[in-house]
């Protein structure tokens, strides 16, 4: 029994301490970068931009469809008084108690090439008659053809042919370029984490040395082989090393936390970040950068599309200047006081109407909104002008960038090697009394800049590397071009 209730307890004792054991996860940067495009926020905030688009230019291309459509009043319940006029033109009141259905069915059509509407309409009519003589009757139009033409006024569903697409194509562009924006945010978190965890073991190391050195001190001044100054200098430099130490676990845990957060771990995560092994060999001209970035980055077609859309307010404040409208209604009516009689002996039923809204005189108010629709439009071609010319710098500066951070790359990786042998045959050297103090310091700062250095060019080479991948959308690793099903990654 007492056995049993050792083993009980030491079970219990391991499940708590597994529950209060904090996860150990070791991340390279691919499952960092995977893992942002999918879990982060960021990527969330894309995807809703990329479904409002697609729901928009779902709706835009549902325009234009043929529409159907039933409108109906079932019932429609009357009893009131109405005023008439008598033929000798005085006015009274009668009585009115009645009960109205009506039903229209339609079928409506945009006209692309003038901007009107087309509708097919046919609709049924009942009356029931409540009081004094009741009865009963009907009014059919079995088929009525109606068309709505604006004559001077701008065509609006051209203008959307031309920018809707365009408008579409640039989000799709812009949520790709986000992904890849995910994922330099992702790179920027693992590098402040591994560049910190990397400190903090530096600084363990440089403790663990600064101890040793500081008791091989102690012993050289008891057999009077340094000064005082030196020894006081070793204490010195064991002190500053536990600083050191106690800021760089610090900045660890913050940087943690920031990962964490960002990858949407648990905050009983433990991040262990592995450093990047070789990366890939690419060589970028900017010429074929630029291509690519004009042929598939959202920019370009955000120039399109502010293009498009100046002229289009152009148009629309030219049409403004005058506008007259076109109704036209051509059909068949028939009544009765049955359903059947009132689609027999069917009668003519055309209307036309055109209305004309011309201003005499406006003090060249309309005018003038054409003009600053017209300074709008140059102002715009400037702008867009001005901010090609500087995407083209931009890029040029970052595809020189990356081609030499390769370089710089391969020099960091040599110097950190070099500055590391130093520091270890100097720290032998001293122990042996040929190396002063300051010369010893230096070479364990210089080690530690050195590391840091290398930390820094492998960020700074995969960061540039995927900001060229946001601007042309462009893998280079396999040569192909940035793709996705954009109808899987809306529904989902």
């Amino acid at each position: 029994m007492i056995m049993r209730k050792i083993l009980t307890l030491m079970a219990m004792l391991v499940v708590v301490a597994g529950m209060s054991a904090s996860e150990r996860v070791v991340l390279t940067l691919d499952d960092a970068i995977v893992r942002a495009r999918v879990r982060s926020v960021n990527a969330a905030v894309a995807l809703d931009r990329l479904r409002t688009a697609y729901w928009q230019y779902r709706s835009y291309r549902a325009s234009l469809l043929p529409e159907v459509t039933f409108e109906a009043s079932v019932p429609s319940y009357h009893k009131q008084y109405s005023t008439y006029q008598n033929e000798s033109g005085e006015y009274g009141f009668v009585r009115n108690h009645y009960m109205d259905i009506q039903g229209t069915l339609s079928l409506t059509q945009n006209i692309w090439a003038t901007g009107g509407t087309l509708s097919i309409n046919t609709s049924l009519d009942y009356l029931r008659q409540l009081s004094g003589e009741r009865y009963n009757r009907f009014m059919s139009i079995p088929v009525a053809l109606t068309l709505n033409q604006p004559v001077f006024g701008v065509n609006t569903i051209k203008w959307d042919r031309r920018i809707e697409p365009v408008r579409y194509a640039e989000a799709k562009a812009e949520f790709l370029s986000a992904t890849e924006e995910v994922a330099m945010n992702a790179i920027n978190y693992f590098f402040n984490l591994l560049s910190a965890r990397e400190k903090v073991s530096i600084e363990r190391q440089n403790l663990q040395n600064a101890v040793r050195l500081h008791e091989v001190a102690k012993a050289k001044r008891e057999m009077g082989q340094i000064s005082g100054n030196d020894l006081l200098q070793m204490e010195l430099n064991e002190l500053n090393a536990r600083s050191a130490l106690t800021d760089a676990e610090s900045d660890m845990k913050s940087h943690m936390f920031r990962l964490r957060a960002f990858l949407d771990y648990g905050e009983d995560v433990e991040i262990v970040p592995s450093i990047p092994g070789e990366v890939p060999a690419v060589e970028i001209t900017y010429a074929d950068a630029l291509e690519k970035a004009l042929a598939n980055n959202g920019f370009s077609h955000s120039l399109r599309r502010r293009q498009l859309e100046a002229d289009y307010e152009v148009a629309k404040a030219r049409g403004d200047m005058r506008r007259i409208d076109l109704f036209a209604q051509i059909g068949y009516t028939g009544v009765g006081g049955e359903a059947g009689e009132a689609y027999r002996h069917l009668k003519d039923n055309q209307v036309v109407e055109v209305g004309v809204r011309i201003p005499l005189l406006d003090w060249g108010r309309r005018r003038g909104k054409v003009k600053v629709a017209e300074s709008n439009r140059e102002a715009t071609r400037s702008n867009l002008r001005l901010e090609a010319q500087n995407f083209n710098q931009d890029l040029f500066i970052l595809v020189e960038r990356f081609n030499n951070q390769r370089e710089q790359l391969a020099i960091a990786v040599r110097s950190d090697e070099i500055a590391r042998k130093r520091y270890d045959t100097n720290v032998e050297t001293y122990l042996i009394g040929k190396l002063s103090t300051l010369d010893l310091n230096d070479s364990q700062v210089k080690k530690d800049e050195s590391r840091q250095a290398y930390f820094q060019a492998l960020f700074y080479y995969w960061y540039y590397f995927y900001q060229l991948r946001s601007l042309t959308l462009w893998d280079y690793s396999d040569s192909s071009p940035i793709e996705i099903d954009f109808e899987k990654a809306v529904k989902q």
